[in-house]
C-alpha cells in the first residue's frame, strides 16, 4: 500500500532516495566472478537486475547514514528510527530499500516497509507491514517480565501495543528443534502472537547420481569447504543435536558411494544442493548468497536418530538434515536443500511471519524456489518436476510430500483460497500460492512435462495460460524482495506480483495478464 503523502514529504523523499541511488551506483554492476557454473551469466539475473556483495555493502552503509532523513520525509514519528535490512537495485534502475523500525529504542514487531527510488530519484512509492500509527501511550510496563523477555512493541495487528517477546526452546513432535516466539501484551498479559523460529520444511550422491563438487586441499586430505561460493561448509553432526559437529574430510577427494550406509554420501548430497541452490540465487535471481552479502551459509548432516525432517535455522544461518527413520535414508534431495535454503532467503528479504496466510506463503516460498533449483540443476538422476520431496520417500510409500498442480492431492493442502485457509498448518496452507505459482507457469488442464503427468483445476473452471518457468520464479523473487512484507496475506501477495510482473514485464503484458488469471484460478480476487 502508498500511503499518501504530503508534496514536502515527497519532495524531501525524493532528496533522500536520489542520495540511495548514487550509493547503489558505487562499484561494480556485474556479479562477482567465481568458477564453473557460478557466475550470473543467464538471462534471469539479466531480467532482474545483478546485486554484488561489494555494490550491496555500499548501497546499505548509505541508505543507513540517510535514514534521519528518511523517518522524516516518510513522516514517522520523532520517536520512531529506521534500520536499513537491505537495498535491491533492479535491472531498471529502481532502487528498493527495506527498513526495520524501532520506538523508543524499542523493536517494532510488524513496522517493516520498503520504499521504492526511481532511477532519476523520484519516488514510487512505499509499501507497508501496517498503517498504523506507531505510538503507545507508555513504554514503562504495567507487568513483570520474565528475566528472558524482550521489551518490544508489537504492531502485527491491530492498534501497536507495548509487549513482551519470549523465546520458549524446546523439542516439535517430529524431533525438530523449536524456538517458539511468544508475544505478549506488557499491560494486560493477553498473548497476542507467536511464530516458530525454527523452518522446516567427484561425489556419489544417494539422490543425484555423481556429481561434481567443489572442495578445499587441507593439510592431510580434503574437506567439504566450497570456496567458490562464499566458503560454505557441510558438517557431519554424527547423530548429535547441537553445535556443528566435525567437517567433513577424504582422503582422495572421491566421496561417498551413492548409499545411505557410507556417511559421507549424506554429505555429498548436501554439498552438491547447496552448491546448486547458490548457482541458482546468482545466475537465475542476480543474488550473490542467501542473504546477497557473499556469505555461505552451512550445512549439517546425521541430526538425531530416525529423524525425519530437515530444517533452517537463521539463528545459525544454517541448514540441517535428518537421517530419515532408517537412519540410512538422508533428507538431502535436491529440492529439499533449496528449500531449505530458500528459508534463509525469505528471513532475509520479507520475513514473512511463520504463521497464519504470510506463514503459507513462506513455506510456499520455498517449494518454488525448490522446485526452480531442481529444474535448474537439470540432473538426470534427479529430474526437475512439480513433486516437493518425491525422492526422499517420507510417507513411505513412493508418494511425494506435496503436489503443487493439485495440492490437496497430498490430504490436507488447500487448492483455493478461503478465509479460513490461514488457521491452517503452514505446510498446509502453502498449497494456494504452490498452485498459483504452477498455474503460472504450467497453465491448467492436463499435460505430461518431463515424464510427469499433471493436471491442474482451477477454482472457477477458467483456462490459464502458463508463462514459462523462469518467468514465474523472476515474478515471484521479485515481489518477494522488494514489495512483500512481513505481513503480507495472499490479497497482498497477488498485489505484490502484480506490481512485480509490470515492472519486469510492463502494464499491457501477457505475463501480467497471467498472473490475474493464476490468481483468480486459485480464488484471490
Amino acid at each position: 500500500m502508498t500511503p499518501h503523502m504530503n508534496t514536502r514529504r515527497a519532495a524531501a523523499l525524493t532528496a533522500v532516495a536520489a542520495m540511495v541511488v548514487v550509493g547503489v551506483q558505487t562499484g561494480t554492476a556485474t556479479a562477482g566472478t567465481g568458477t564453473g557454473d557460478s557466475t550470473a551469466s543467464s538471462s534471469g539475473a539479466t531480467t532482474l537486475g545483478v546485486n554484488t556483495a561489494t555494490q550491496r555493502t555500499t548501497a546499505l552503509r548509505t541508505a543507513q547514514s540517510d535514514t534521519p532523513a528518511a523517518a522524516e520525509a516518510l513522516g514517522l514519528g520523532g520517536q520512531e528510527k529506521l534500520i536499513v535490512r537491505d537495498v535491491i537495485k533492479d535491472a531498471h534502475g529502481t532502487v528498493h530499500t527495506r527498513y526495520e523500525r524501532t520506538y523508543a529504542g524499542l523493536p517494532v514487531l510488524g513496522g517493516d516497509l520498503v520504499t521504492h527510488t526511481a532511477a532519476d530519484g523520484r519516488s514510487k512509492g512505499v509499501d507497508k507491514a501496517t498503517d498504523a500509527r506507531i505510538s503507545v501511550p507508555s513504554t514503562q510496563p504495567k507487568l513483570k517480565a520474565a528475566a528472558s523477555a524482550r521489551k518490544v512493541v508489537w504492531a502485527g495487528d491491530g492498534k501497536p501495543a507495548l509487549a513482551f517477546e519470549t523465546v520458549r526452546e524446546g523439542v516439535q513432535k517430529d524431533g525438530t528443534p523449536s524456538r517458539l516466539h511468544i508475544i505478549t501484551d506488557a499491560t494486560t498479559g493477553k498473548k497476542l502472537h507467536s511464530f516458530e523460529a525454527i523452518e522446516t520444511g567427484t561425489g556419489n550422491s544417494q539422490y543425484s547420481g555423481q556429481v561434481t563438487l567443489s572442495t578445499t586441499k587441507g593439510g592431510s586430505g580434503f574437506e567439504l569447504t566450497d570456496g567458490d561460493r562464499g566458503g560454505h561448509k557441510t558438517y557431519d553432526l554424527g547423530q548429535g543435536q547441537t553445535g556443528t559437529g566435525d567437517l567433513v574430510t577424504d582422503a582422495d577427494d572421491t566421496w561417498g558411494d551413492g548409499t545411505g550406509g557410507d556417511r559421507q554420501t549424506a554429505a555429498v548430497d548436501a554439498h552438491y544442493g547447496a552448491a546448486t541452490t547458490w548457482d541458482f540465487y546468482k545466475n537465475e535471481l542476480g543474488r550473490d548468497g542467501i542473504a546477497g552479502n557473499g556469505k555461505a551459509a552451512y550445512s549439517r548432516v546425521h541430526f538425531g536418530t530416525g529423524y525425519v525432517n530437515a530444517f533452517w535455522d537463521d539463528s545459525c544461518f544454517c541448514m540441517t538434515y535428518g537421517d530419515g527413520a532408517d537412519d540410512k535414508s538422508a533428507l538431502t534431495a535436491i529440492d529439499v536443500a533449496g528449500h531449505e535454503m530458500s528459508h534463509g532467503l525469505t528471513a532475509a528479504t520479507a520475513n514473512l511471519d511463520y504463521s497464519g496466510e504470510s506463514g503459507g506463503l513462506n513455506e510456499a516460498t520455498s517449494d518454488i524456489f525448490g522446485t526452480s533449483v531442481e529444474f535448474f540443476a537439470d540432473n538426470t538422476t534427479d529430474p526437475g518436476d512439480y513433486l516437493i520431496g518425491e525422492k526422499i520417500d517420507i510417507n513411505g510409500d513412493g508418494t511425494p510430500l506435496r503436489y503443487m498442480d493439485k495440492p490437496s492431492k497430498d490430504g490436507g493442502s488447500a487448492d483455493y483460497w478461503d478465509a479460513g485457509v490461514g488457521d491452517l498448518d503452514v505446510h498446509y496452507s502453502s498449497g494456494v500460492a504452490n498452485h498459483f505459482f504452477y498455474l503460472l507457469a504450467e497453465g491448467s488442464g492436463a499435460k505430461t512435462i518431463g515424464g510427469v503427468d499433471y493436471d491442474s483445476p482451477t477454482s472457477d473452471g477458467s483456462t490459464v495460460t502458463g508463462i514459462g518457468r523462469q518467468k514465474a520464479y523472476q515474478i515471484w523473487y521479485k515481489a518477494l524482495s522488494v514489495y512483500m512484507t512481513s505481513s503480507t496475506d495472499y490479497a497482498g501477495a497477488r498485489d505484490a506480483t502484480e506490481k512485480a510482473a509490470t515492472d519486469l514485464f510492463g502494464a499491457d503484458s501477457a505475463e501480467l495478464a497471467a498472473v490475474g488469471a493464476a490468481w483468480n484460478g486459485v480464488n484471490v480476487k
